[in-house]
Order: structure tokens, then sequence, then C-alpha cells
């Protein structure tokens, strides 16, 4: 441990006042959760007063969450610690000199993963606001996903350079991921075990000093910066690994004529001691901010690295061939699509589709990397009309959005469900087939959420994601 970084932080005395960088997903309950913890006495959120999310800073500071899908407790907790006076955003990133702690939650995209070169303007912004305001003794957490290496390389760099101050010494740096879903961020943030890693033994000490507060079932895991920073790619590695896996069954239980979902049942059905079978839910595509790349992120983490990997010669890493099988399911659902409009002799050029959904998590308004823009755009390129509904995300670049399910259901010829939102499990056969085009109109369900016999009996044409046992139904 670092004397000199001991007394930095000895002199400060406990955290008291937070800074949390990035108003969203991550940021929004992270900020509300240490502003409610009674140990902690205030916490500013700041957010870039900008043309696309500038408005969520008078919209956080009335108590009033941005974040419009379910979202269990979170505007009630942000209405509290504002009235408390614990909690308000600014775009006044010079505050960084009056708090004891930093989090930074900003998204890490790839411009482009063929060459594993991840977008860091963001974050590297974050970090030199960070560099330019804070004083001795400060802890700064990265809670993004970041390559492995990037805590101790870009970001000390950063930090040291703007600040004239040297991390270990006069100021603390630690890595300690989010691990959130959206649908339950302040669940998840209580109830998961919290990874931090810190650069070295003080600033782990400090940083779990922050989190540990907020946590109620959730335990401290402590472990180096780049541990930390493997920890979280890969686990993201491995859910993405298992959503391909089951994506890769479906297709093939379509190519086979069965129900893939009974398979999964009967594969899920052995247990016992030492039995591990975590199968997943196929679907129409992955999307959110990190499972779409953090793949990419580990790979180029041990591409960086400079030691060698012992791996299969000319061999493609069986991550990113994952990432590939996933990608390509909305586009699974447009040949679905093509091939059930075929049965009637139609084609995508001058039918009018209905995309349900384009949120990509159900019951949510991330629309992040959503699989439904892939889907979509194949559909325009391909001549098709294309509107588009759900219930929770209001606005996209350049795509219209209805909230009126009956407007975009009318007259069409195709229907195709991308997204399970609990409001399109209850779409009944025979009122949909009344809003539609005249004849045997097309759905294609991309979640397993309709029963397939009601829309047939119906007179659709039905298509789904791993079922081979319905998709070449007796047209009625």
């Amino acid at each position: 441990m670092s004397d000199t970084l001991r007394k930095r932080i000895a002199q400060r005395g406990p955290i008291k006042t937070i800074g949390v960088i990035g108003m969203g997903y991550v940021g929004i309950p992270s900020a509300v959760l240490f502003a409610d913890a009674p140990c902690f006495d205030f916490v500013w959120g700041f957010q870039r007063a900008s043309p696309t999310s500038g408005y969520k800073i008078d919209m956080l500071n009335r108590g009033e969450s941005p974040l419009k899908g379910e979202e269990p407790d979170l505007e009630p907790l942000l209405a509290t610690v504002v009235d408390a006076g614990k909690f308000r955003v600014t775009p006044d990133f010079s505050k960084i000199a009056d708090v004891d702690a930093i989090t930074l939650a900003i998204q890490t995209p790839f411009k482009n993963p063929a060459d594993l070169e991840p977008d860091f303007t963001a974050l590297a912004e974050g970090l030199r606001h960070v560099g330019a305001n804070m004083a001795e003794g400060t802890l700064v957490v990265l809670e993004s996903t970041i390559t492995p290496h990037t805590t101790t390389g870009m970001a000390r760099a950063i930090l040291e350079e703007e600040s004239g101050l040297v991390a270990g010494e006069d100021f603390a740096l630690a890595h300690a991921p989010e691990r959130v879903m959206v649908g339950r961020l302040l669940q998840n943030i209580r109830e998961h075990d919290r990874i931090v890693g810190g650069i070295d033994e003080a600033s782990t000490k400090r940083a779990i000093e922050l989190y540990e507060p907020v946590l109620t079932k959730g335990r401290i895991i402590p472990m180096s910066a780049t541990a930390a920073e493997v920890t979280k790619t890969a686990e993201n590695t491995f859910r993405d690994l298992q959503i391909a896996a089951v994506n890769q069954l479906a297709l093939y239980c379509e190519a086979l004529g069965i129900n893939v979902y009974d398979v999964r049942a009967g594969i899920d059905s052995l247990k016992g001691d030492g039995i591990t079978r975590a199968i997943l839910w196929p679907g129409a595509g992955v999307g959110g901010h990190c499972l779409t790349k953090d793949t990419y992120h580990l790979e180029r983490g041990v591409k960086l690295s400079g030691d060698p990997l012992d791996f299969p010669a000319g061999k493609e890493s069986l991550y990113v061939l994952a990432r590939h099988v996933n990608d390509f399911m909305p586009r699974h659902m447009f040949n679905l699509t093509n091939a059930a409009l075929a049965r009637t002799g139609r084609e995508m050029a001058g039918a009018k589709v209905a995309v349900l959904g384009w949120a990509f998590l159900a019951n949510s308004d991330d629309a992040r990397n959503t699989p439904s823009e892939i889907y979509r755009t194949l559909c325009m390129a391909a001549g098709a009309e294309v509107a588009v509904h759900d219930p929770f995300v209001r606005e996209y670049p350049g795509v219209p959005i209805e909230d009126d399910l009956g407007a975009v259901l009318a007259g069409s010829d195709v229907i195709a469900i991308l997204t399970g939102h609990g409001a399109y499990r209850s779409l009944d056969a025979a009122q949909v087939k009344n809003q539609c085009t005249y004849g045997m109109p097309v759905i294609v369900d991309g979640r397993n959420i309709i029963d397939p016999d009601a829309f047939i009996k119906d007179g659709f044409i039905y298509k789904g994601i791993g079922r081979g046992d319905k998709n070449s139904h007796p047209m009625e």
C-alpha cells in the first residue's frame, strides 16, 4: 500500500460526497442508491447539456426518471433523494473538485468490431473532466466496460496528464464494472456481488468503502484492476456464447422439423450433482450496449497484451463466432419472412411490414443496438414499407415509432414480433386478422410469445424461430 496515498485518503476522511458521470441506465440508479445511503451526504450527477441528452438534467432534478421502461422502485427512490436534497444533476464539471469519489458510467462502443478499435471518445472526455478538476485523495472508479489494461493504461495516463497528480500516490484509481440488466437496475446493484479492482491495495480498499453501503445481498469481490476488466468482459462473452448456442440449436431444429422449445425443456431437465446445463432462450437477435461489444473488448485485450496466445492455428475465436451467430438472427427473421411470403406467391417488394418492438429487451425502452433496426433495414432494402410499434420507445434517430398498435397493424401483409413486450403476448388472432391485409397475412414470431395454432387457424402464414414443427404448416 502506498504510504503517500494512504495519508492522502486519511486526510480526506470517510467518503461523504460522490460524483457520478453519465446519467444513463447505469449512472442514474447508481447515483440514486449512493444518495439513499445514510453514510453519504450528497451525490452530484454529471450530465452534458447536449442537444440529445441535456433534457435529462431538468427531468432528474424534478425527481422524474428519463428511463421509461418498467423499472421497479427507481422513480419513487429518485424523487425521495431529490426531495431530501441529497442528489442533484449538473453540467458543471468543476464541481468534481468537491467530491471524495467519482465514478464514470460512460458507453464504450466499437467503431468497427472487425478491426477491434473501440470508440473511447466519450470515456476519454469524461476522464479529462475528472483529471482537470479533482483534488488530491480523490477516488476515481471506472464502471464502464473496457478493454483489459485500460484502467492502468489509457485511463491512468489521461488522469495524470490532466491533473498533474500520480495515480496510486495522489489519488486512488479502480475499476468496478456494472453488472445490471435493464428492468431490474436497483435490484441488480444491491444484490449482485460487486467486482472491485484497484490499481493497488489502497485504491481497492477505498473503492470497497464506496460500494459496500449500497449492497444488500451482494458481497464485494476484490481483485486487481485488470482482473476486474477481464471478469466483466468475460461474463458477458459467456452469456453471448450461451445465447449463440441455443440460437444455433434453434436453426438446427427448424431444419429438422422439430420444436426447439421441446428440445430445450429436455436438456434443461437433466439435473444433479456435477451437471450444468445453463441453456438460455433463442430469439430474433441480441441487442443492448454490453453483449454486442464486450467480446471485442476481451479479444482486443488479448491482442494488445503482447504475450503469445496458444490457440489452434488459423481458427476463429469461439467467442467471435458466437457474435456472428447472434448477429445473424435478425437476418434469419428476414429470411423467414421471405419464405412465408413466398408460400402465398408474394414477395417483399411492395409488402407492408409491421415491426412489433423496437427495444432490444422486453418491457424496456432501451433500444441500443436493437436487432429490429437490422430487420427493418433489410425489409426496406428489399422494397417493403415498414411501420414500427413500441409501447416504451418514444423516439429513435431516423425511425418513426408509433405507440398506436392498431395504426401499425392496419393493412399489414407481415407482422414481425422482434421484442417480447407483454403487450404482444395478448394479441388476439381474429382481431389482428381483421386489421391486416385481405387474404393470408404473415406473422413471424421472433420471441415465441404467440400461439402458432391460433394464428394458423385464423388464416395466417406462421413462421417462428426454432419452430420447425410449425414453419411448414398446411395452409388453411
